[in-house]
């Protein structure tokens, strides 16, 4: 819990405010039973109204010194604890934005939604209720258990009594909650990411007709949590009647006594009002106490959670950067005796042994089948993932060396997955370039062949897409993927299979752009398509992680069974059709 700390300590004012005020309250609960007692056995025993009007005059005061202490003290604890849960919501988020591909695999989407949201605000609750309980709890347990000592030591031994036993109900129901309240947030965990991945992928549902299939599998996860929550909250139903009832005998068993001493005259009828009172404060005291550490116990279990991404180093960081001010200029690019795997347990590596330069204003295509590589074999250049042997190098730097800004802010990638934004078509372009004019927006739109169905839209580049761009087609997406990393004007340009939903003449449009505007950056073109990569100074194929074959078209052609195999029956294909 020391790592909160420092989220804490810029509102520490507050931290202190707020229990004082609270202990004000505190002061005036205690104070009121007395006062009563004085009205009922100086006052209403003796007919003495000037007194029974001085002393409620006085309990008037102590309300309003209450409810001021109340409504101060609960102010302070809900800005502290509010602004304590931003600053941490924040600084987790930043901390995620730094996890390299390989974390974030570490973490489900869902689960990293959970721990930003409902585990943050378990820890911000029970931050909020520990600073109205602090003081105030065990300053009322320990008030009323003066005064009523003071006021008969006697009958304050039936209070000493349950004390211990509540306290070791109190302990054992903490106990037993927290792994529950643990489980019951991954359960949370795993029905969040069906919502997630549900509502991400409802056209595809929605087109299969799989909407049953989806709200059984919901169902289940639905259920799940259900059964692990009621599990969890049963502790918390049993303990309020198990306080009431231990309240209950213990306030039955002072009366019972307290009446016989009333009787027998060794006892005062306001003393026992009072002592009655305070009983209910020492009892109300211990039930706020077990409510705040049952709060406590499922906050403890998101504290963890929270501080496991806390705790996660990223395993791409500029830390020991050598050349953090360097930038990219040229676009050369080299693999030296590169191998790649996922994980450091995995058995066989997804690449290997890959020896390959690309020298700067060239285009390389890169082709072959489906999980040979090619996406991982890119991945590497901007460091989205780090080569596990073998060194990368930009401009005959090695990739590591530069700082992750630099590196990354002189390439530019259109990834196989296109995603936008929610936002306007503009505000998605200017993530190439946040300062660019309309001028130079328009300009490379239409270098990506996207300037024409744009202004055909009633709102131009004004007009707003939906969350991953739900409303344009696969292909206008494409080609706005394309628009905002060419306006970066990077060095070396990544197509990763990124006009795989535009037509071939549109396509051709797009490359014939490459000789112009971009002719000085470095060009890497992963495709399907053999007519998508034909015109490269250079084509690679990748088989099984290995390069079999490099060459221009014509080489391959003669050289490479694999290139040609390929070609030939995307050939035939387009003969038939």
């Amino acid at each position: 819990m020391k790592k909160f700390l420092k989220y804490a300590k810029p509102y520490t004012p507050y931290f202190i405010i707020g229990p004082l005020l609270m202990l004000s309250e505190v002061v005036g609960d205690v104070a009121l039973p007395y006062l009563v007692s004085l009205i009922i056995n100086n006052g209403v025993s003796a007919g003495n109204t000037g007194f029974i009007i001085g002393i409620g005059a006085l309990m008037a005061l102590v309300a309003i010194l209450i409810m001021g202490g109340g409504v101060g003290g609960s102010y302070f604890a809900t800005k502290a604890s509010v602004s304590f849960a931003a600053d941490l919501r924040q600084d987790v988020f930043n901390k995620v934005q730094t996890f390299s591909f390989k974390n974030i695999d570490s973490f489900s989407t869902g689960s990293l939604v959970t721990r930003m949201t409902n585990d943050i605000t378990q820890i911000q609750n029970v931050m909020r209720m520990c600073m109205i309980v602090l003081l105030r709890g065990p300053g009322m347990l320990i008030g009323a258990l003066f005064m009523a000592s003071r006021i008969n030591t006697s009958l304050a031994m039936v209070i000493l009594f349950v004390i211990p036993v509540l306290a070791i109900l109190i302990f054992l129901v903490m106990k037993t909650a927290f792994p529950r309240f643990d489980s019951m947030q991954k359960k949370l965990d795993a029905l969040n990411s069906k919502i997630q991945e549900n509502l991400t992928n409802v056209r595809v549902i929605k087109s299969f007709v799989r909407g049953d299939y989806e709200a059984g599998r919901f169902e289940k996860a639905n259920g799940e949590l259900k059964d692990t929550a009621m599990s969890a909250l049963t502790v918390v139903i049993l303990t309020m009647p198990i306080m009431m009832l231990a309240m209950n005998f213990t306030t039955l068993a002072v009366v019972w006594f307290g009446g016989n001493y009333v009787i027998e005259g060794h006892m005062a009828v306001g003393d026992l009002t009072a002592f009655t009172t305070y009983v209910v404060q020492i009892l109300m005291s211990l039930m706020m106490l077990s409510q705040v550490l049952l709060m406590l116990s499922r906050a403890l279990a998101s504290a963890e959670r929270v501080s496991e991404i806390l705790d996660t180093h990223p395993d791409i960081t500029d830390e020991n950067s050598r050349a953090r001010d360097l930038k990219v200029k040229t676009g050369l690019v080299e693999f030296k005796n590169v191998s790649f795997k996922y994980s450091d347990k995995a058995k066989s590596y997804i690449l290997k042994d890959i020896n390959l330069t690309i020298m700067p204003g060239t285009t390389v295509g890169i082709i072959g089948a489906t999980g040979s590589g090619k996406s991982t074999l890119v991945q590497l250049i901007p460091r989205l993932y780090d080569a596990t042997v073998g060194e990368v190098l930009v401009d005959g730097v090695n990739v590591r060396d530069y700082s992750i800004h630099n590196l990354r802010d002189g390439v530019g990638m259109v990834l196989q997955k296109n995603v936008l934004f929610s936002g306007t078509i503009e505000e998605n372009l200017r993530w190439g370039d946040a300062d660019a004019s309309e001028e130079e927006i328009r300009s490379w739109a239409d270098a990506a062949q996207a300037d024409e169905f744009v202004t055909n839209f009633t709102d131009g580049y004004d007009t707003w897409l939906g969350q991953g761009g739900v409303n344009v087609s696969g292909g206008q997406k494409q080609r706005l993927c394309i628009a905002r990393a060419l306006l970066k004007k990077p060095k070396i340009l990544i197509l990763d299979d990124s006009t795989s939903a535009v037509d071939t003449a549109t396509e051709a449009k797009i490359r014939a752009t490459f000789a112009g505007g971009l002719k000085d950056a470095t060009k890497i073109i992963i495709a399907q398509r053999i007519s998508s990569v034909m015109e490269a100074d250079e084509i690679i194929v990748l088989e099984e992680g290995e390069i079999v074959g490099a060459g221009n078209h014509e080489e391959l052609l003669k050289t490479c069974e694999i290139y040609r195999d390929i070609y030939y029956s995307q050939t035939e294909k387009e003969a038939v059709s």
